[in-house]
């Protein structure tokens, strides 16, 4: 009965379902469907890489650079076929601070930097670390960033210009109203259906990519008066030149442009790892941490050489990527290469692509990526982990990715101790000798140490007390305290307090205090069950 509970728990909280297989042939039709996926990518990227430009305070094209190199890049180089990188609204609401008080030339200086500290990351091997992330910060990440991608899009339906864009949305400006309000809906809804319709019909040409083009000829045919990319800004530029920042190199520069650069750093690791969880829960690939964090790093530090605002994986692009069915680099090579293309020659074609098809692409990608089947699952699992998924969604919406990951990982950790905490008790029982056992269970850190002292009858016990750590464990400095602490009120009354069934690493720990007066490589095998006498006044005055 538990067992089958525990199945149903865990079959519930499974992210949405898109596996594949974990390799994928590069066979001509794979390359055909990376590159129309690429293509419908580097689409959807025009409005969001213009739109937090604006939110950083910087050009257009500051952005859409961004998004070509730092998407290329970690095509190549990545962590994990099928990501999509560029720039974020994650990082953008951090530099604008920066931008308006110091100006853009600090913004690359400090981009380069986020970059080398992104690269010592990856040589250190800390994108490992991601894998603390609890599942239920996963799915208050992913449910964050569906709600963030959402409500981006809202700005779409203001009058062009009038809105002011940010990490968490749209503010201010003047909404559409009337035939104009009614015309972007309509043509939202066409995309929609041909982006969930098409593949049930065909899967030749990816749904994204045909909803784009359906509803972009339909604008074009009978000439309707709706936004398009071009009332958001001219994307006609030329190849990101090769450009050194110019700010003063002294220890005053590094004193203002470090803590952008650390906080930027942080925030593109977090989410670029997340992401990379998440998609390679869907294609059922695994690794790549330190890669990734590598790749990001070279990324940033070239971009910041050739005049880009530095970027991260994003989440919605990444989607759209694995949903229309890009499986290796290729896809994203493609991507960043199409997005060059649309710079250099083909901005007017472009700038003539209605807004309303690019929401409909992102709102059924909103719709993909919400994790919907954490609302089915918030009574059925335990209440910490109900509160950590909602904490983190509402973190991300209101404040940003990394702050939500640190609180949600922070919060899963208490629970955790308190619940181990909660865990330690023993069993007692009296040797023929006369001496009392104590047969610990639990493991014995910061957390339980207070209970384990109060497990001992210290007056009304024999001259003589053993405790067994077989289903035990000696965490930490606490743990030894309490050790101390509860043989000094045995030695107080002239009664002796032996250890028995230390694990190796228990063993180590404690004669590294230099708690155990006998030293033995016995007993940490279980060959013999040795005692340990303890000393006591080793950690001081109690």
């Amino acid at each position: 009965m538990a067992k089958a509970l525990l199945a149903r728990y865990a079959d519930s909280i499974t992210m949405p379902d898109l596996r594949v297989s974990p390799t994928t042939a590069l066979t001509p039709g794979q390359v055909k469907t990376d590159v129309l996926s690429g293509l419908t990518v580097a689409l959807a990227l025009v409005p969001e890489a213009v739109a937090f430009a604006f939110v950083a305070g910087v050009h257009p094209l500051v952005g859409l650079y961004a998004a070509f190199m730092v998407g290329l890049v970690t095509a190549i180089f990545g962590g994990r076929p099928g990501m999509i990188s560029g720039a974020t609204g994650a990082l953008a609401v951090v530099m604008v601070a920066l931008v308006a008080e110091h100006g853009v030339e600090y913004l690359f200086a400090t981009v380069v930097l986020m970059g080398v500290l992104q690269l010592i990351a990856g040589a250190l091997h800390w994108g490992k670390f991601i894998r603390l992330v609890p599942h239920p910060v996963m799915l208050g990440f992913v449910n964050g960033l569906a709600i963030v991608i959402f409500l981006a899009q809202m700005s779409q339906f203001k009058v062009p210009g009038t809105a002011e864009v940010s990490g968490h949305g749209a503010s201010g400006g003047e909404w559409l109203s009337g035939l104009p309000m009614v015309v972007m809906l309509g043509l939202v809804a066409l995309t929609m259906a041909v982006v969930w319709l098409l593949p049930r019909l065909t899967k030749i040409v990816p749904a994204p990519l045909a909803g784009i083009a359906i509803t972009a000829g339909v604008v074009i045919l009978f000439g309707l008066d709706t936004p398009r990319v071009g009332d958001l800004s001219s994307i006609e530029g030329g190849f990101p030149p090769f450009h050194i920042p110019s700010v003063p190199l002294t220890l005053e520069t590094l004193q203002i442009i470090l803590p952008y650069a650390v906080i930027l750093a942080a925030i593109g690791l977090i989410e670029s790892l997340l992401t990379l969880n998440l998609v390679g829960e869907m294609t059922g690939q695994r690794g790549g941490a330190s890669q990734e964090c590598m790749a990001q790093g070279a990324a940033n530090v070239l971009t910041g050489f050739f005049g880009g605002m530095g970027g991260c994986a994003m989440i919605g692009q990444s989607m759209i990527n694995v949903k229309s069915g890009g499986r290796t680099r290729i896809a994203g090579i493609a991507a960043a290469l199409f997005l060059l293309s649309f710079i250099l020659i083909a901005s007017p074609l472009i700038e003539l692509i209605p807004l309303a098809a690019l929401v409909g692409v992102m709102f059924m990608v909103v719709i993909g990526t919400f994790a919907w089947n954490s609302l089915r699952i918030l009574f059925k699992v335990p209440l910490t982990d109900a509160f950590v998924i909602i904490l983190v969604t509402v973190v991300t919406v209101y404040e940003d990715l990394a702050v939500a990951v640190v609180v949600g990982v922070i919060v899963s950790a208490l629970a955790y101790a308190w619940n181990n905490a909660r865990r330690i008790h023993s069993k007692t029982y009296i040797t023929p000798e006369g001496a009392k056992v104590y047969q610990v269970q639990g493991p014995l850190f910061f957390g339980s140490s207070e209970g384990f002292a109060e497990m001992f009858d210290v007056p009304g016990d024999p001259s003589l007390v053993v405790v067994d750590f077989a289903d035990s464990r000696v965490v930490d400095q606490s743990a030894l305290q309490a050790i101390e602490a509860v043989a000094a009120k045995y030695e107080a009354v002239g009664k002796q307090i032996q250890l028995r069934h230390l694990s190796r690493d228990c063993h180590k720990l404690l004669s590294k205090a230099g708690h155990l007066m006998v030293d033995s490589e016995d007993d940490p095998n279980y060959a013999l069950a040795v005692d340990y006498n303890v000393r006591t006044g080793i950690l001081g005055d109690h």
